[in-house]
């Protein structure tokens, strides 16, 4: 394949989903890694994407939304905090676990990951986050000390989202991310909206750990925009409902499985 088909078919992959992994990359295509890695850094030079750690994301998130977007792709928070409700207790309070006192952590928005709050009252965390339910869960702690980024409220999920890029994002690097995934297959972890995807991208790569909440009802049918591979989460908390096949796909990726109870 010519230079130029490649660069293509990488620009349409990321333009399509807002991130592609260099693992990918690596298996689409015909070439060496070091050809890949010439190929990102041109398109790089054009301004056409970013190089971030696993691959690369669109330059700027806004170029992946349909002009004059103002509501986020996905099921909205409040149709989301009533479902599985027992099962994200049980994975919030099991990830809370993970926190060590005193340490800056990441909590990215969503049902499950507010879950976690309550279990971190006494632990005196740094907290950076993009969700206002989280926020206003941590305020009445008067040990934990939040942070949050500029930008947009997008009130379906109630997060705060820039579509501008980098700047909006404090200089803070955790030793943990909390987040979870609309969906999780083979493929990775999926999202519904590139916009999502550039945020969590962002988050991805101030943090040494990622840890994923889903409940088990999450490994069916994935679909969507992808975060990032299996190979880049580090340990995947989840409720006792997940199939064998799916445990089996988790340990496989050398992801360290928590089955919350």
């Amino acid at each position: 394949m010519h230079a130029n088909d490649r660069e293509q078919l990488i620009a349409d992959l990321i333009q399509n989903r807002g991130f592609v992994s260099f693992q990918e990359l690596d298996q689409r295509l015909d070439v060496s890694a070091a050809t890949i890695r010439r190929d990102l850094d041109r398109l790089a030079e054009r301004g056409l994407v970013k190089r971030v750690r696993g691959g690369a994301r669109l330059a700027s998130p806004e170029l992946a939304a349909p002009s004059g977007q103002v509501e986020l792709l996905g099921a909205p928070f409040h149709e989301n905090i009533g479902r599985h409700t027992a099962q994200k207790e049980a994975i919030g309070r099991a990830a809370a676990a993970l926190c060590r006192p005193g340490e800056g952590v990441m909590i990215d928005g969503g049902s499950t990951t507010l879950q976690m709050c309550p279990h971190i009252a006494n632990l005196n965390l740094q907290v950076l986050t993009n969700s206002l339910h989280i926020v206003s869960a941590l305020l009445p702690q008067p040990g934990t000390r939040l942070l949050l980024p500029s930008g947009s409220v997008f009130r379906e999920q109630n997060i705060i989202l820039a579509a501008s890029g980098e700047d909006s994002m404090p200089r803070f690097h955790a030793p943990r991310l909390f987040m979870g995934a609309a969906a999780i297959g083979p493929q990775g972890l999926m999202q519904a909206d590139v916009v999502l995807v550039a945020a969590e991208r962002r988050l991805i790569e101030r943090a040494d750990e990622i840890i994923i909440l889903v409940d088990s009802s999450k490994f069916q049918g994935p679909s969507g925009h992808l975060v990032c591979d299996l190979s880049e989460v580090d340990v995947l908390v989840t409720d006792a409902g997940i199939s064998d096949h799916d445990r089996k796909m988790v340990e496989d990726a050398d992801i360290k499985l928590i089955i919350a109870d």
